[in-house]
């Protein structure tokens, strides 16, 4: 029997145990970026492609679309952002994932895709006829599946119900609706550190404890998450956020976690994280000492402002006119476009 994860955009992705860790690129979510939804409100579609074609050339292997925000019709934006997707040849390689809160948008969604997707997702929070009858669905149109640590009594937020809730999952998918293992994907929450509130302070380590459980007790079954979470609490503060997704990482794939929702062209190295800065962010990851968030805290206040850049390859702009809007044909790439031709 052949337990390997597959997904399509155009091309196949084959994620098995041996494969590295899989970027699903977080931007084109209007909850998770200003930019995205800005131009989605504003009826921009065309332009908010740029921000998934960003995602894909920075090395997103998967593509999580999200519209989950209340002055929008999340169903309708899904559809037509999804099918121009299918549209643009460079985006269209790559999975996607479909991410709502709202069945009917996730459904919507599906029926837009070309290959094999992951819907994002379903949980036991309304009980496990409900999880049951979403996840026969998910089967038919063929997805892949992502699944909260999420049951009647709320969201997880320690280890044991972490893997309690996943275990009941994963036995009502296998052994009830012959789901096949390889395409669960577990999200055993990923909750902001450094907060100040006492009852966080596992909150990191619990996950990557929940993640060797996952992997070790739940045969072929996947590990995700959104990691940006992690850091909620430094948001405006690149430099120390970047440094604590990527020591996150670091000891969250070595955990098990195979995949998770990241932004592929800000992922900071962890071999190249300034050795203070990472000492006090494992500090706060691992719960190693009582003072790790104010010593996080203040080493912040020092160094606000200072994230590194994203680059932009703007070497096509020095070639002619000819070779600038054949680039920028190609590419995809409108910034420019006016100025090229009135050349």
């Amino acid at each position: 029997m052949n337990y390997t994860l597959k997904l399509s955009g155009l091309e196949a992705v084959e994620i098995t145990a041996q494969s590295n860790f899989v970027n699903i690129g977080e931007r084109t979510n209007v909850t998770g970026s200003a930019k995205f939804l800005k131009l989605i409100k504003e009826d921009k579609f065309e332009e908010a492609l740029e921000v998934a074609l960003d995602q894909v050339r920075g090395g997103a292997q998967v593509i999580d679309v999200n519209m989950d925000e209340g002055m929008l019709d999340s169903q309708a934006a899904m559809v037509r952002f999804l099918n121009l997707m299918a549209a643009e040849p460079e985006i269209a390689v790559v999975p996607v994932m479909v991410d709502s809160s709202k069945w009917e948008v996730i459904e919507a969604g599906l029926k837009c895709l070309q290959g094999k997707g992951i819907v994002n997702s379903i949980s036991l929070k309304a009980g496990e006829e409900e999880f049951i009858r979403q996840a026969k669905l998910v089967k038919r149109y063929g997805a892949a599946v992502v699944v909260m640590a999420f049951d009647e009594a709320g969201q997880a937020d320690t280890y044991e119900r972490r893997i309690s809730i996943c275990k009941r999952a994963y036995d009502l998918l296998v052994n009830v609706i012959k789901f096949p293992p390889q395409d669960i994907i577990f999200d055993p929450n990923i909750f902001p550190v450094a907060t100040g509130i006492e009852e966080h302070r596992n909150y990191a380590l619990d996950f990557f404890k929940a993640a060797k459980w996952i992997r070790e007790n739940l045969p072929h079954a996947h590990v995700s998450g959104g990691v940006s979470n992690v850091s909620f609490s430094f948001r405006g503060n690149q430099k120390v956020r970047e440094a604590m997704h990527a020591a996150f990482l670091y000891h969250a794939i070595k955990h098990g976690m195979d995949m998770g929702i990241v932004n592929p062209t800000m992922l900071e190295v962890y071999d190249e994280i300034e050795k203070e800065l990472l000492e006090r962010v494992e500090d706060v990851l691992l719960n190693r000492r009582d003072d790790a968030t104010e010593r996080l805290l203040d080493y912040a206040e020092k160094v606000k402002g200072s994230a590194k850049k994203k680059e932009v390859d703007d070497e096509w702009r020095q070639g002619t006119v000819e070779e600038r809007i054949t680039h920028a044909l190609v590419k995809g790439i409108i910034d420019h476009i006016d100025q090229d031709t009135e050349e």
